[in-house]
């Protein structure tokens, strides 16, 4: 399909089961490997992204199948068995940043490649801190970035190990979750200011559920202790996507509600349930229980949000569906501190820009804020989406607005979310 026409959404209301979290079903399924024992793993998110991390490990060696609803992992109980390999990991930086760490610690060679985007995006960082333990990586097209060749090399494990915080979160997770192959203690220092934190707790969570404590010192230096090893928890439960949540709680505050959402709530250990906090911000009525959030426009006579400027560090995949909320405020909304959108799926700061132009919107941009201020009455578009799946589904809202939105190459959404417009169709009028 080229292309999916919404036709204008008059109100929006329902309840929606999430699927699993892409953040935590891929982290899962690599420290399910990399584990001793046979861990099965139920709600896993069944997506573009979670299937290239398991055709990857299939292709090292570790035996991945489905069960009834679960998917059961039979770990390694340490490095991976196969030492040479060609893997294409897609546009998954889940799958891609980790694998990179945890390959350049087993002594084997392979090369790692994707799409065009995912050569675009960088990885220079975290193969520098690896090559501080001695890991032999070349790159394989531009210094910095995707393909690369990784060669058989002596690790230097424990002592002290530095990565850049502030490019991206991913880096120090991929480390965080490699290291403990080693057996020895070692610590590492981020450099700069950490962003996206909220991700880098849903691995350290993911790590304790494993077996592996990391010993913290505030968001400054991270301690993996001598003799850490990954055991399998026996079984584990993914918890719904949190981010994906975002998409149907605006659609409840834009559409009259309410919606609600099953899979995430107070007891979440993904930072994205925070975007109820911008939500609420904007006069959303929220509602909240362990596991189910529920959102409905604001109260009284006045039915449109209300415009915000607001830092978005810690919810940086979420703050696209402000973005797109912002076109139902009553003045200009600014988003800052989301300069990590520039080396996600696509440049998303100047994606978005286009495309809410398109919508009728001003704004306006710069290195990591965004200022939107809405039009007096939204017009159809025909919405570009980058192969980047959060421009698809956020840009979906802007059906609420009384105009026909067309969503080019709405497939993008297989990447995490494969059944989302049929989802969005049924809590639609």
């Amino acid at each position: 399909m080229q292309f999916l026409d919404l036709a204008p959404i008059r109100s929006a209301a329902g309840t929606v089961k999430l699927p699993g979290s892409k953040s935590i079903s891929n982290r899962a399924l690599l420290l399910a490997a990399l584990a001793s024992g046979e861990t099965r793993l139920h709600d896993l998110l069944a997506s573009d992204d979670t299937r290239v991390m398991q055709d990857a490990l299939r292709t090292l060696g570790i035996a991945v199948k489905q069960e009834a609803d679960m998917t059961v992992v039979i770990g390694a109980g340490g490095a991976f068995p196969v030492k040479a390999a060609e893997l294409f990991l897609g546009n998954a930086g889940t799958a891609f940043r980790p694998l990179t760490a945890a390959l350049a610690l087993c002594r084997g060679e392979y090369r790692l490649s994707g799409v065009a985007r995912m050569h675009e995006r960088p990885i220079g960082d975290l193969v520098d801190a690896l090559r501080g333990l001695g890991a032999a990586i070349d790159y394989l097209g531009v210094a910095g970035y995707p393909p690369l060749h990784i060669k058989p090399a002596t690790i230097n494990a424990g002592g002290k190990v530095s990565v850049r915080g502030d490019v991206s979160s991913q880096f120090l997770t991929a480390l965080l979750m490699a290291l403990p192959l080693t057996g020895r203690q070692t610590t590492i220092a981020v450099e700069g200011e950490l962003i996206s934190k909220p991700y880098v707790e849903i691995t350290l969570d993911t790590m304790r559920r494993f077996g592996v404590e990391v010993v913290r010192d505030g968001w400054a230096a991270f301690t993996i202790p001598a003799g850490a090893h990954y055991r399998s928890p026996g079984e584990l439960w993914v918890e719904g996507d949190a981010s994906s949540a975002s998409y149907f709680l605006a659609a409840g505050a834009i559409g009259g509600g309410p919606v609600r959402v099953d899979g995430v709530g107070r007891a979440s250990v993904q930072g994205d349930v925070r975007f109820v906090e911008a939500l609420e911000q904007m006069g959303a009525r929220i509602a909240m229980g362990e596991n189910w959030i529920e959102a409905g426009p604001p109260g009284g006579t006045n039915k449109k949000l209300r415009a915000i400027d607001a830092d978005f560090n810690h919810t940086p995949d979420a703050a696209m569906t402000i973005a797109v909320a912002a076109l139902f405020a009553d003045g200009p909304c600014t988003l800052r501190n989301i300069g990590s959108w520039r080396v996600k799926e696509t440049a998303r700061i100047a994606a978005m820009a286009t495309e809410l132009r398109k919508l009728g919107a001003t704004v306006e941009e710069g290195k990591d804020w965004l200022r939107v201020t809405p039009p007096a009455a939204l017009r159809p578009a025909a919405i570009d989406t980058y192969d980047d799946h959060r421009m698809a589904m956020c840009f979906s809202l802007a059906a609420l607005g009384g105009v026909t939105v067309r969503i080019n190459d709405p497939q993008c959404v297989n990447k995490t979310f494969p059944e989302y417009f049929e989802v969005l169709s049924q809590i639609s009028r």
